[in-house]
């Protein structure tokens, strides 16, 4: 089965993140692809991730459709306009890569590249009905696709800790209007908030599928909690990774234990390594999946 063909089976869906490399060598991360792959449904390829500049998410996806892998390219509306993203949409239909992660994506102003211009011409909703209008045969502007038109399964992403969390249930709304299948989550730790907003959206009949970031330190989970908004590390897990003797193994311990506890309340699991893609079959053992 295809993803789409997964999502609407009721699977419970599993998806693993790489972030392509800074330069054209692939090895490493191809590599970390075949390791992971035969563990998830679909692994997840970054689009400039924190607007740090990297080889393409479409290369990479490419690379991984090669291989036999089958990807979701991340697609973000941070540094196209409307002409681009429409046919890099019509180029990943064409290189066969139909499953899309539609985000806005951060501001260059956070990135290695600060001076960059954000172009924004258009947001993840309005990107969503772009890709829908490109499978009825037209483009944006209603002119005619030429031969076959393009068939996509659509994501998008949803921010569970935020403060107003109604305003994150609007936007999922719009989204899921828009054409979205499946959702994936901001990092989540606090398991009764993510509880909370579960029992808030329960008229969404759409996936949702929880993310989790390894925590590499106690340093990192800092950080997030006060840099990376909506996300909430609890004190419990910053004091068990500060008195880990391997910071690798707890790390694990507190994925896999997140994991079995979302489990219940989600249609399905993201994991997000930062680097640490070795370790995800370890997740998965230690969760039972």
């Amino acid at each position: 089965m295809n993803f789409k063909e997964k999502i609407k089976s009721g699977k419970f869906l599993l998806s693993a993140e790489i972030g392509p490399p800074k330069g054209i060598e692939t090895e490493k991360l191809l590599a970390e692809a075949a390791l992971i792959s035969s563990r998830v449904d679909v692994i997840n390829v970054t689009d400039q991730q924190s607007s740090v500049m990297r080889l393409g998410s479409l290369a990479v996806c490419a690379l991984l459709k090669q291989k036999g892998i089958q990807p979701v390219c991340q697609l973000t509306c941070r540094d196209r306009n409307r002409l681009a993203l429409q046919s890099d949409l019509l180029s990943a239909a064409a290189l066969g890569i139909e499953n899309l992660l539609i985000l806005t994506g951060d501001h260059p102003s956070a990135g290695d590249h600060p001076e960059a211009k954000p172009v924004f011409d258009l947001d993840s909703v309005q990107l969503l009905q772009v890709a829908r209008r490109l499978e009825s045969g037209v483009d944006m502007n209603s002119n005619k696709l030429e031969g076959t038109p393009p068939r996509y399964c659509l994501g998008a992403a949803v921010n569970p800790g935020a403060d107003p969390i109604e305003l994150q249930i609007m936007k999922m709304e719009k989204k899921i209007a828009a054409g979205a299948e499946f959702f994936q989550t901001q990092a989540v730790y606090d398991i009764k908030a993510f509880e909370n907003f579960v029992s808030k959206i329960k008229h969404l009949k759409v996936p949702l599928m929880a993310s989790i970031v390894l925590l590499k330190s106690a340093q990192m989970a800092r950080y997030m909690n006060e840099f990376v908004a909506g996300v909430s590390v609890p004190d419990d897990l910053i004091k068990e990774m500060e008195g880990a003797r391997d910071k690798a193994q707890t790390s694990i311990a507190i994925a896999s234990r997140l994991i079995n506890q979302l489990k219940p309340i989600c249609q399905g699991i993201h994991i997000m390594p930062i680097g640490w893609g070795k370790y995800i079959p370890d997740v998965l053992d230690a969760a039972g999946l």
